[in-house]
């Protein structure tokens, strides 16, 4: 349980609405982050996170949660944002290191111009976001090598998930999405979502709520027709036909049944066999070999 006796708070908790509706926002948010750390695992005490943090109003969220559970006690490891500044023409490359030298979160903010690298490698009309992703990702795991970190934490929560996994289903031709928890290629480093269980509404609201410096992201948002994009699009028409249909959906990525699903890789069909009959205890022994 979460208490209201908000005294002597960190300063990224500061100024946050006294409503009773933003109190519930944040009580679930907090209480859902809690929840995936718990049931996947995600803490090793004494270790140090490094958090991503890209500016965005889930980044936000995701650094606001993990810093009120340390403050809480309940989440005993070090925390360290990172900012990838990936030299997109026009980013506002101050906001984010005044921001937390403000709010007095231990950071470190890298540059590395990935953008004309991608811009150079995508033909024209491309979508960048494969390639981007994985030079920001090797990037990340290197920064975190170096500062010591066991983890490299992102903030996707439940509606990302959502999407990648119809994004797999209708363009990948597989049932897959991002775990809330894994290990990467190399072995050496986790990979944490604590925001999996968050609605991205929710991250949207208390981002808001709290007044926080957002920057958009204007290389993948200025293109049309991505497929995450209508793959969002047709989730929100799903959820203004009914309303709690992402809650359903998520629900059964974590319902799976490999028994009720045709890949012979999760279930071993040709195992499968019926049981014996019983015998009729009312028939006659057959006493023809005697």
């Amino acid at each position: 349980m979460l208490d209201d006796d908000l005294t002597d708070l960190p300063p990224i908790l500061h100024g946050a609405p006294d409503s009773t509706e933003f109190r519930k926002l944040r009580k679930r948010i907090i209480r859902e982050t809690r929840a995936a750390i718990d049931q996947y695992g995600m803490i090793q005490p004494g270790t140090r996170w490094l958090v991503c943090l890209s500016g965005g109003k889930d980044s936000y969220t995701l650094l606001a949660a993990l810093i009120e559970l340390q403050w809480r006690g309940l989440l005993p490891v070090e925390l360290l944002a990172c900012n990838l500044d990936q030299g997109q023409p026009g980013f506002p490359a101050t906001v984010l290191p005044e921001f937390l030298t403000r709010m007095q979160i231990p950071h470190r903010i890298e540059y590395q111009d990935t953008y004309s690298i991608v811009m150079d490698k995508v033909p024209a009309g491309r979508t960048y976001c494969a390639l981007c992703s994985r030079l920001r990702r090797g990037n990340l795991y290197r920064i975190a090598r170096e500062e010591g970190c066991s983890a490299v934490v992102l903030g996707h929560h439940r509606d990302d998930l959502l999407e990648t996994f119809f994004m797999n289903l209708f363009h990948g031709g597989r049932l897959a999405t991002m775990p809330p928890k894994l290990v990467n290629e190399d072995g050496d480093l986790f990979v944490y979502r604590p925001l999996a269980f968050v609605a991205e509404e929710d991250c949207e609201r208390f981002s808001r709520a709290m007044a926080y410096p957002i920057i958009p992201c204007d290389l993948c948002g200025s293109q049309e027709g991505l497929q995450r994009m209508q793959v969002k699009a047709l989730l929100d028409e799903w959820e203004k036909r009914t309303p709690g249909r992402r809650n359903v959906m998520f629900r059964a990525l974590m319902n799976i049944r490999p028994s009720h699903m045709p890949d012979p890789a999760l279930f071993d069909f040709l195992a499968l066999a019926t049981a014996p009959k019983a015998e009729n205890p009312d028939t006659p022994p057959d006493l023809s070999g005697m």
